[in-house]
């Protein structure tokens, strides 16, 4: 198949989020994890997450146009100016992907899909209890792409948390974790390992 511009603008709403939502590949299924200051918790699931630098440790993820329907978890950053990232495992993948749906800001997508607020020392905003995989974000800056109206959040690590069976020799194995992926809107891989190579030095890249 063979698709121009033209022909991709004429999909239904659907079809063209399905697709162009799949066409990079798997990407990491995450839940962001956040709360208000009347301590109103929100959980939403995110596929666009990604790193920016090991030094200082940053992560950054897109949200979608602000809208009265969606947005709760920028509105929470704003306002806390903290937020979790929760690895999705597959002993609850349909409770991660019903958070996707439109609720209203009084509701906890915790409670309605059937998952556990978990606080850790200090860190106000709520982790995934079920999630083996946690990351304690602090919020930094937010980039306008004015091109379709989304924004580029982006965070340094506070908090790290992970199994210790999660690093053979001294990578973290994210097939030992058990975490997953997503392609799409709603296609979710297990994750395997399939090679590890060397970090490449010039000197030592062979003939291939």
């Amino acid at each position: 198949m063979i698709y121009n511009k033209e022909a991709i603008k004429v999909f239904d709403r659907v079809t063209k989020l399905k697709i162009i939502n799949s066409v990079t590949g798997i990407k990491p299924a995450n839940l962001i994890g956040t709360i208000n200051n009347e301590r109103q918790t929100n959980l939403a699931i995110f596929s666009s997450i990604v790193h920016l630098g090991s030094s200082p440790a940053l992560l950054g993820f897109i949200t979608r146009p602000q809208t009265a329907e969606v947005g709760h978890t920028y509105a929470n950053i704003l306002e806390n100016e903290v937020y979790t990232i929760n690895h999705i495992h597959q002993n609850f993948i349909k409770n991660a992907h019903y958070t996707s749906a439109k609720f209203d800001v009084n509701t906890s997508e915790f409670k309605r899909c059937g998952l556990t607020e978990e606080y850790i020392e200090d860190f106000k905003a709520p982790f995934v209890k079920e999630s083996n995989f946690k990351i304690g974000m602090r919020f930094v800056e937010a980039i306008d792409i004015k091109h379709n109206g989304t924004k580029l959040i982006i965070g340094e690590i506070e908090q790290l948390i992970f199994p210790d069976v999660a690093i053979i020799d001294g990578d973290i194995d994210l097939e030992a974790t058990e975490s997953i992926g997503i392609s799409g809107l709603n296609s979710y891989y297990s994750l395997k390992k399939i090679a590890k190579h060397p970090y490449v030095r010039i000197d030592e890249v062979p003939e291939l």
